[in-house]
């Protein structure tokens, strides 16, 4: 890894000292790549899900990394064969897998102080999916998000709405409004389509618009 990083240095800066390069993979729990300038030594740290990567995938690794640290133009080729490799189905298994065995979720419960976040899913089930969706975790927020108000976390097959929204002037309709946009995720995975995922596909956006109080929801929530 150091060769294929000294060259891709040499491509982005080849007029520039090389400086000491320090790579090593380690146990994160995503597809995780760093890369840090600290007193003239670059160090980078690698996902053990790369160590079996192509070459070709490696390369383009260090070149995108080194050039968006000193603010290079991207080659084009480099980042569309990292896209490829990267959602591909295999290595989505891999690091879903991963984030499953060695990810941590603190999961604080689905009542809150207004909103039972269990009775919405199962009012929404009802009403948009004739109550044959399976449950999955439901949890308010550890923390009160504004930019994050709501994920489905498909590793550790969870719902997290923002406890920011567990209060008593918030409209029902915007925590069914989220919760019901997570359950799509549920009934519309993610795909891939020419390399790139695709999380909200045409469907999803049809069924989205069946909410009778979208509207309503999206006006609130924009005042956040």
């Amino acid at each position: 890894m150091h060769l294929i990083f000294q060259d891709e240095y040499r491509v982005v800066r080849p007029r520039a000292p090389m400086p000491p390069l320090h790579v090593r993979f380690r146990r994160f729990t995503t597809l995780n790549t760093t890369i840090r300038l600290r007193e003239g030594n670059l160090h980078v740290s690698l996902s053990d899900v790369l160590e079996g990567a192509p070459e070709p995938v490696l390369r383009a690794i260090a070149h995108i990394l080194i050039a968006k640290l000193y603010r290079k133009p991207l080659d084009a080729r480099h980042t569309r064969r990292y896209r490829h490799f990267s959602s591909s189905e295999s290595v989505m298994r891999q690091t879903e897998l991963i984030r499953q065995t060695r990810g941590h979720k603190t999961i604080l419960g689905p009542k809150g102080q207004k909103y039972d976040l269990d009775e919405v899913f199962e009012s929404l089930n009802q009403r948009f999916f004739h109550g044959l969706m399976g449950r999955p975790l439901l949890t308010w927020s550890s923390h009160m998000a504004r930019r994050s108000l709501g994920h489905y976390d498909p590793a550790h097959n969870t719902i997290v709405i923002s406890r920011v929204f567990d209060r008593r002037n918030t409209p029902r309709c915007a925590v069914e409004y989220l919760v019901y946009h997570e359950m799509l995720h549920l009934k519309h995975p993610v795909t891939v389509r020419s390399g790139r995922r695709c999380v909200h596909s045409r469907a999803f956006q049809q069924d989205e618009r069946l909410f009778p109080e979208l509207a309503a929801a999206k006006v609130y929530l924009r005042q956040l």
